[in-house]
């Protein structure tokens, strides 16, 4: 079942009763809406003066959803799961904590080869049938030899080689130059939102195979409470780049005086992105919404780390 994700940006108060998320609103000429908690899987408020009674994020975290708060420039900051999102779960906090150093390396190894792959497979749909294809032709053959080229652990850092070509071509036509940076200009603020609705939903899955965010097998940043989840999002990544190209296609830009475009998180926008977790991918081919594929994802992690397989599932673009 391809469960919801809410959006609230204006003040309500949501509250619970007979296992329904009710919605009161401040404007009293709305009707109070009733929602059933187990078709929601994520909630992302940003209205500050919206209320949320502690019975319902009580029910919600009890049906595995990812609560996601916002600060006042309107970005995801933070995220509340279930602590008990596994019946199993200390026994495979063991089986997580206790992975060789190998395993580590060849889980990355995978993982980097999906992502680039991805990569590769998204700029050529993206430029399918025009010059820029026939021009890329050789550089998509250059990306799909990085992809094969990936030895554990990616000592040679073939990440960042294909990251730097995919970058520099993807949003071109309409950001010439463009340079991706958590802090530059537009679409960066687009991406940063879509990867942190993507990353929510990696870190729910997480949780719920009974493994902890936390403890990544690369990422390892002191301060990166979502380790994990970062490495596991990292070939879901494109499907975020699409949804932006989307919108960069679909809408009539304007740019300031550095040529730089200007592209405000309107709430159209966040509508779009906040399809993420519902769009349709192709893992282990078969076709299913991104979230029921990363629970896929996150399970067969699992798996590897018992001892039980060898492969991450990953999608396929």
């Amino acid at each position: 079942m391809i469960k919801r994700t809410l959006f609230f940006g204006n003040d309500a108060y949501l509250s619970t009763k007979d296992k329904q998320l009710l919605i009161d609103f401040a404007d009293k000429s709305k009707e109070r809406i009733s929602i059933p908690i187990e078709d929601i899987g994520v909630v992302v408020m940003e209205a500050y003066r919206m209320t949320i009674s502690l019975n319902l994020i009580s029910r919600l975290l009890d049906n595995n959803v990812a609560l996601i708060t916002c600060n006042d420039k309107k970005m995801p900051q933070g995220l509340m799961l279930n602590l008990d999102g596994n019946s199993t779960q200390q026994e495979r906090f063991k089986h997580q904590i206790n992975i060789s150093l190998p395993l580590k390396k060849q889980l990355w190894q995978q993982t980097v080869k999906a992502k680039i792959s991805n990569q590769a497979a998204m700029l050529r749909k993206l430029t399918e049938g025009g010059a820029k294809s026939e021009a890329f032709q050789s550089e998509f053959e250059n990306m799909n030899y990085w992809a094969n080229s990936v030895r554990s652990g990616d000592p040679d850092n073939y990440e960042a080689r294909a990251a730097a070509f995919y970058w520099a071509n993807i949003y071109n036509e309409f950001v010439p130059g463009f340079v991706r940076g958590r802090f530059d200009a537009a679409p960066n603020n687009l991406l940063n939102y879509g990867y942190a609705i993507l990353r929510a939903v990696t870190a729910r899955a997480l949780v719920a195979s009974g493994l902890l965010p936390t403890l990544g097998i690369h990422h390892h940043n002191k301060y990166n409470a979502y380790a994990l989840a970062d490495d596991i999002m990292e070939p879901y990544r494109p499907y975020v780049d699409e949804i932006v190209y989307d919108i960069l296609s679909t809408h009539d830009l304007e740019y300031d005086e550095y040529n730089q475009p200007k592209l405000d998180l309107s709430t159209e926008i966040k509508a779009e992105l906040l399809k993420i977790p519902a769009i349709d991918v192709v893992i282990d081919n078969e076709k299913s919404p991104l979230m029921n594929a990363m629970q896929r994802t996150t399970a067969s992690l699992f798996q590897c780390f018992a001892g039980n397989a060898r492969k991450i599932l990953y999608p396929e673009i």
